[in-house]
Protein backbone atom coordinates (compact mmCIF):
# COMPACT_ATOMS: atom_id res chain seq x y z
CA UNK A 1 0.00 0.00 0.00
CA UNK A 2 0.87 3.83 -0.69
CA UNK A 3 0.12 6.80 0.98
CA UNK A 4 -1.02 10.50 0.20
CA UNK A 5 1.82 13.28 1.04
CA UNK A 6 0.41 15.95 -0.56
CA UNK A 7 -2.40 16.77 -2.55
CA UNK A 8 -2.27 20.31 -4.87
CA UNK A 9 -4.33 22.40 -7.35
CA UNK A 10 -3.78 25.63 -9.12
CA UNK A 11 -6.25 27.79 -10.92
CA UNK A 12 -4.90 28.85 -14.00
CA UNK A 13 -3.07 27.02 -16.02
CA UNK A 14 0.77 28.40 -16.64
CA UNK A 15 0.96 28.70 -12.56
CA UNK A 16 2.72 26.46 -10.20
CA UNK A 17 0.10 24.41 -7.88
CA UNK A 18 0.03 24.80 -4.38
CA UNK A 19 -0.69 22.05 -1.17
CA UNK A 20 -3.94 22.27 0.59
CA UNK A 21 -5.72 20.81 3.08
CA UNK A 22 -7.99 18.78 0.79
CA UNK A 23 -9.36 18.10 -3.04
CA UNK A 24 -12.46 17.01 -4.16
CA UNK A 25 -12.61 14.89 -7.40
CA UNK A 26 -15.36 14.90 -9.96
CA UNK A 27 -15.94 11.29 -11.87
CA UNK A 28 -15.21 11.89 -15.54
CA UNK A 29 -13.37 15.58 -14.66
CA UNK A 30 -10.85 15.37 -12.45
CA UNK A 31 -10.00 17.72 -9.68
CA UNK A 32 -12.55 20.67 -8.89
CA UNK A 33 -10.99 23.98 -9.19
CA UNK A 34 -8.19 22.89 -10.75
CA UNK A 35 -7.06 24.39 -14.08
CA UNK A 36 -6.35 20.76 -15.79
CA UNK A 37 -9.26 19.44 -15.16
CA UNK A 38 -11.50 18.17 -18.13
CA UNK A 39 -13.32 15.94 -20.38
CA UNK A 40 -9.59 14.07 -21.46
CA UNK A 41 -6.84 11.30 -20.65
CA UNK A 42 -5.01 13.26 -18.36
CA UNK A 43 -7.31 14.79 -15.61
CA UNK A 44 -5.11 14.40 -12.09
CA UNK A 45 -1.55 14.34 -12.34
CA UNK A 46 0.30 12.01 -9.57
CA UNK A 47 3.94 12.02 -8.68
CA UNK A 48 6.01 9.67 -6.34
CA UNK A 49 6.94 11.15 -3.29
CA UNK A 50 10.28 9.36 -3.27
CA UNK A 51 11.05 10.88 -6.67
CA UNK A 52 10.90 14.44 -5.16
CA UNK A 53 13.15 13.89 -2.38
CA UNK A 54 16.10 12.09 -4.53
CA UNK A 55 15.90 15.59 -6.82
CA UNK A 56 15.53 17.48 -3.56
CA UNK A 57 19.07 15.77 -2.00
CA UNK A 58 20.30 17.08 -5.58
CA UNK A 59 19.87 20.63 -4.15
CA UNK A 60 17.10 21.10 -5.82
CA UNK A 61 14.25 23.46 -3.22
CA UNK A 62 11.16 22.75 -4.36
CA UNK A 63 7.45 23.06 -2.66
CA UNK A 64 5.24 20.34 -3.12
CA UNK A 65 3.03 20.85 -6.38
CA UNK A 66 6.09 22.26 -8.26
CA UNK A 67 5.98 19.99 -10.76
CA UNK A 68 2.43 20.64 -11.43
CA UNK A 69 1.72 17.47 -9.73
CA UNK A 70 -2.01 16.96 -8.37
CA UNK A 71 -0.99 14.15 -5.52
CA UNK A 72 2.35 13.13 -4.43
CA UNK A 73 2.01 9.30 -3.65
CA UNK A 74 5.05 7.49 -1.34
CA UNK A 75 5.31 3.63 -2.14
CA UNK A 76 5.29 3.19 -5.56
CA UNK A 77 7.49 4.00 -8.39
CA UNK A 78 4.88 5.45 -10.21
CA UNK A 79 6.40 5.54 -13.71
CA UNK A 80 7.29 1.50 -14.05
CA UNK A 81 3.18 1.01 -13.91
CA UNK A 82 1.37 -0.31 -16.94
CA UNK A 83 -1.20 2.07 -18.39
CA UNK A 84 -4.27 0.56 -17.16
CA UNK A 85 -3.45 0.47 -13.57
CA UNK A 86 -6.16 1.61 -11.02
CA UNK A 87 -5.44 3.26 -7.99
CA UNK A 88 -7.90 3.40 -4.94
CA UNK A 89 -7.65 6.32 -2.68
CA UNK A 90 -10.40 6.07 -0.06
CA UNK A 91 -13.81 6.86 -2.27
CA UNK A 92 -11.92 7.51 -5.21
CA UNK A 93 -11.39 5.60 -8.58
CA UNK A 94 -8.38 6.55 -10.72
CA UNK A 95 -7.19 4.90 -13.92
CA UNK A 96 -3.49 5.37 -15.37
CA UNK A 97 -3.54 6.56 -19.03
CA UNK A 98 -0.18 8.21 -19.46
CA UNK A 99 3.33 7.45 -18.28
CA UNK A 100 5.47 10.78 -18.41
CA UNK A 101 4.84 13.80 -20.97
CA UNK A 102 6.39 15.74 -23.58
CA UNK A 103 7.97 18.92 -21.69
CA UNK A 104 7.50 21.46 -24.82
CA UNK A 105 9.30 24.50 -23.05
CA UNK A 106 11.60 24.19 -19.79
CA UNK A 107 10.21 24.70 -16.60
CA UNK A 108 12.06 27.52 -14.11
CA UNK A 109 13.11 24.12 -11.89
CA UNK A 110 14.52 23.00 -15.36
CA UNK A 111 16.03 26.44 -15.94
CA UNK A 112 17.59 26.47 -12.41
CA UNK A 113 18.90 22.72 -12.06
CA UNK A 114 19.30 21.85 -15.95
CA UNK A 115 16.79 18.46 -14.90
CA UNK A 116 12.79 18.34 -14.47
CA UNK A 117 11.37 15.00 -13.01
CA UNK A 118 7.83 15.27 -14.13
CA UNK A 119 8.47 14.26 -17.57
CA UNK A 120 9.46 11.28 -17.03
CA UNK A 121 8.05 10.48 -13.79
CA UNK A 122 4.92 11.96 -13.75
CA UNK A 123 1.96 9.86 -14.49
CA UNK A 124 -1.78 10.99 -15.37
CA UNK A 125 -5.28 9.47 -14.66
CA UNK A 126 -8.84 9.98 -15.07
CA UNK A 127 -11.55 9.70 -12.55
CA UNK A 128 -13.45 6.67 -12.73
CA UNK A 129 -15.47 7.49 -9.16
CA UNK A 130 -15.06 11.00 -7.55
CA UNK A 131 -14.87 11.77 -3.54
CA UNK A 132 -12.64 13.45 -1.37
CA UNK A 133 -8.76 13.09 -1.04
CA UNK A 134 -6.37 14.57 1.46
CA UNK A 135 -3.16 13.70 2.96
CA UNK A 136 -2.71 10.64 4.59
CA UNK A 137 -4.73 8.92 2.86
CA UNK A 138 -4.27 5.25 2.25
CA UNK A 139 -3.16 3.95 -2.00
CA UNK A 140 -4.29 1.14 -3.03
CA UNK A 141 -2.77 -0.22 -6.26
CA UNK A 142 -5.20 -2.53 -8.47
CA UNK A 143 -3.86 -4.28 -11.78
CA UNK A 144 -5.48 -3.31 -14.96
CA UNK A 145 -7.83 -6.21 -15.12
CA UNK A 146 -7.24 -8.82 -17.60
CA UNK A 147 -10.55 -8.75 -19.81
CA UNK A 148 -9.92 -5.11 -20.36
CA UNK A 149 -10.48 -4.09 -24.13
CA UNK A 150 -7.80 -3.70 -26.18
CA UNK A 151 -6.68 0.02 -26.58
CA UNK A 152 -5.99 1.84 -30.44
CA UNK A 153 -5.13 4.51 -31.77
CA UNK A 154 -5.64 5.70 -35.44
CA UNK A 155 -3.35 7.94 -37.55
CA UNK A 156 -4.04 9.35 -41.25
CA UNK A 157 -1.41 10.22 -42.79
CA UNK A 158 -2.28 12.66 -45.68
CA UNK A 159 -0.57 16.17 -46.38
CA UNK A 160 -4.06 17.45 -47.68
CA UNK A 161 -6.08 16.44 -44.75
CA UNK A 162 -3.45 17.71 -42.28
CA UNK A 163 -4.24 21.30 -44.34
CA UNK A 164 -7.44 20.79 -44.37
CA UNK A 165 -8.07 21.19 -47.46
CA UNK A 166 -9.10 17.17 -48.29
CA UNK A 167 -11.88 15.45 -45.57
CA UNK A 168 -10.26 12.75 -44.40
CA UNK A 169 -12.26 9.75 -44.74
CA UNK A 170 -10.22 6.83 -44.00
CA UNK A 171 -9.41 7.38 -40.27
CA UNK A 172 -12.92 7.71 -39.42
CA UNK A 173 -13.93 4.31 -41.21
CA UNK A 174 -10.94 2.85 -38.96
CA UNK A 175 -12.34 3.90 -35.98
CA UNK A 176 -15.91 2.60 -36.54
CA UNK A 177 -14.78 -0.83 -37.68
CA UNK A 178 -12.34 -0.81 -34.21
CA UNK A 179 -15.31 0.54 -31.91
CA UNK A 180 -17.97 -1.84 -33.42
CA UNK A 181 -15.44 -4.51 -32.63
CA UNK A 182 -15.17 -3.51 -29.12
CA UNK A 183 -11.86 -1.66 -29.17
CA UNK A 184 -11.20 1.54 -27.05
CA UNK A 185 -9.70 4.34 -29.71
CA UNK A 186 -7.91 6.53 -27.43
CA UNK A 187 -6.70 9.00 -30.23
CA UNK A 188 -7.28 9.49 -33.93
CA UNK A 189 -4.62 11.86 -35.37
CA UNK A 190 -4.03 13.43 -38.68
CA UNK A 191 -0.40 14.05 -39.79
CA UNK A 192 0.97 15.39 -43.03
CA UNK A 193 3.31 12.45 -45.21
CA UNK A 194 6.80 12.27 -43.93
CA UNK A 195 8.20 10.38 -41.65
CA UNK A 196 9.75 12.69 -38.63
CA UNK A 197 6.37 13.52 -37.20
CA UNK A 198 4.53 9.81 -37.22
CA UNK A 199 7.71 8.64 -35.90
CA UNK A 200 7.58 10.96 -33.00
CA UNK A 201 3.55 9.95 -32.56
CA UNK A 202 4.37 6.82 -32.87
CA UNK A 203 7.06 6.48 -30.24
CA UNK A 204 4.54 8.69 -27.50
CA UNK A 205 1.52 6.58 -28.23
CA UNK A 206 3.77 3.50 -27.32
CA UNK A 207 5.66 4.82 -24.89
CA UNK A 208 3.29 7.43 -22.78
CA UNK A 209 0.08 5.85 -23.77
CA UNK A 210 1.18 2.14 -24.20
CA UNK A 211 -1.78 1.71 -26.63
CA UNK A 212 -1.92 -2.35 -27.40
CA UNK A 213 -2.39 -1.36 -31.72
CA UNK A 214 -1.34 1.74 -33.36
CA UNK A 215 -3.36 1.82 -37.40
CA UNK A 216 -1.88 3.68 -39.88
CA UNK A 217 -4.33 4.99 -43.02
CA UNK A 218 -2.32 6.15 -45.89
CA UNK A 219 1.35 6.64 -47.02
CA UNK A 220 1.99 3.42 -48.20
CA UNK A 221 2.52 3.75 -52.40
CA UNK A 222 5.26 5.01 -54.42
CA UNK A 223 5.12 8.82 -53.89
CA UNK A 224 8.50 10.37 -52.75
CA UNK A 225 6.05 11.72 -50.13
CA UNK A 226 4.89 8.16 -48.71
CA UNK A 227 7.12 6.95 -46.53
CA UNK A 228 5.02 5.06 -43.58
CA UNK A 229 6.36 2.12 -43.98
CA UNK A 230 10.16 3.35 -43.41
CA UNK A 231 9.06 5.20 -40.09
CA UNK A 232 7.03 2.23 -39.13
CA UNK A 233 10.37 0.01 -39.10
CA UNK A 234 12.65 2.61 -37.75
CA UNK A 235 10.52 3.01 -34.24
CA UNK A 236 10.09 -0.76 -34.49
CA UNK A 237 11.45 -3.20 -32.51
CA UNK A 238 10.58 -6.38 -34.19
CA UNK A 239 8.88 -6.46 -37.45
CA UNK A 240 5.82 -8.44 -38.11
CA UNK A 241 6.48 -9.30 -41.81
CA UNK A 242 3.51 -11.49 -42.34
CA UNK A 243 0.54 -9.21 -41.97
CA UNK A 244 1.95 -6.64 -44.71
CA UNK A 245 2.17 -10.01 -46.43
CA UNK A 246 -1.25 -11.30 -46.08
CA UNK A 247 -3.19 -7.95 -46.11
CA UNK A 248 -1.46 -8.00 -49.87
CA UNK A 249 -2.23 -11.50 -50.81
CA UNK A 250 -5.90 -10.55 -49.49
CA UNK A 251 -6.60 -7.51 -51.54
CA UNK A 252 -4.96 -9.20 -54.26
CA UNK A 253 -9.03 -10.86 -54.59
CA UNK A 254 -10.47 -7.16 -54.75
CA UNK A 255 -7.79 -4.96 -56.89
CA UNK A 256 -4.38 -6.22 -58.79
CA UNK A 257 -3.28 -2.80 -57.59
CA UNK A 258 -2.41 -4.69 -54.32
CA UNK A 259 0.78 -5.44 -55.21
CA UNK A 260 2.07 -2.04 -55.33
CA UNK A 261 1.16 -1.60 -51.67
CA UNK A 262 4.10 -1.38 -48.96
CA UNK A 263 2.46 -2.00 -46.10
CA UNK A 264 3.98 -3.55 -43.21
CA UNK A 265 3.65 -3.83 -39.43
CA UNK A 266 6.61 -4.16 -36.15
CA UNK A 267 6.25 -3.72 -32.40
CA UNK A 268 7.62 -1.83 -30.23
CA UNK A 269 7.67 -2.05 -26.42
CA UNK A 270 3.99 -3.66 -26.14
CA UNK A 271 2.45 -1.97 -29.26
CA UNK A 272 1.72 -3.25 -32.34
CA UNK A 273 2.21 -0.73 -35.34
CA UNK A 274 0.18 -1.88 -38.63
CA UNK A 275 -0.05 0.13 -41.91
CA UNK A 276 -3.28 0.14 -43.29
CA UNK A 277 -3.80 1.52 -47.66
CA UNK A 278 -5.25 5.35 -47.81
CA UNK A 279 -8.82 3.92 -49.08
CA UNK A 280 -11.76 3.83 -46.83
CA UNK A 281 -13.05 0.52 -48.62
CA UNK A 282 -9.85 -0.84 -48.14
CA UNK A 283 -9.12 0.01 -44.86
CA UNK A 284 -12.80 -2.14 -44.10
CA UNK A 285 -11.38 -4.54 -45.79
CA UNK A 286 -7.96 -4.93 -44.38
CA UNK A 287 -9.80 -4.77 -41.14
CA UNK A 288 -12.33 -7.54 -42.03
CA UNK A 289 -9.68 -9.99 -42.75
CA UNK A 290 -7.39 -8.83 -39.82
CA UNK A 291 -9.17 -8.62 -36.44
CA UNK A 292 -10.27 -12.28 -35.99
CA UNK A 293 -6.28 -13.43 -35.80
CA UNK A 294 -5.04 -10.14 -34.58
CA UNK A 295 -6.33 -10.86 -30.97
CA UNK A 296 -4.32 -13.59 -30.20
CA UNK A 297 -1.25 -11.41 -30.64
CA UNK A 298 -2.15 -8.57 -29.12
CA UNK A 299 -3.23 -10.78 -26.13
CA UNK A 300 0.45 -12.33 -25.85
CA UNK A 301 1.96 -9.26 -26.15
CA UNK A 302 -0.13 -7.45 -23.87
CA UNK A 303 0.36 -10.36 -21.30
CA UNK A 304 -3.03 -12.35 -21.31
CA UNK A 305 -2.87 -14.74 -23.00
CA UNK A 306 0.04 -17.38 -23.98
CA UNK A 307 1.45 -18.86 -27.15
Amino acid sequence: MGKVIAVCVSEKKGTQKRPVDSITLKTDWGVEGDAHAGKWHRQVSLLSYEKIEEFRRKGAKVEFGAFGENIVVEGYDLKELPVGTRFRIGEVLLELTQVGKACHSHCEIYKVMGDCIMPREGVFTVVLKGGTIRPGDTVTMLEPSPDRPFTAAVITLSDRASRGEYEDKSGPAVREVLEKAGYHVVEQIILPDGKEKLKAELIRLTEQRQVNVIFTTGGTGFSVRDLTPEATKEVSEREVPGIGEALRAYSMQFTTHAILSRQTAGIRKKTLIVNLPGSPKACREDLDFLLSPLKHGLGILRGTETD
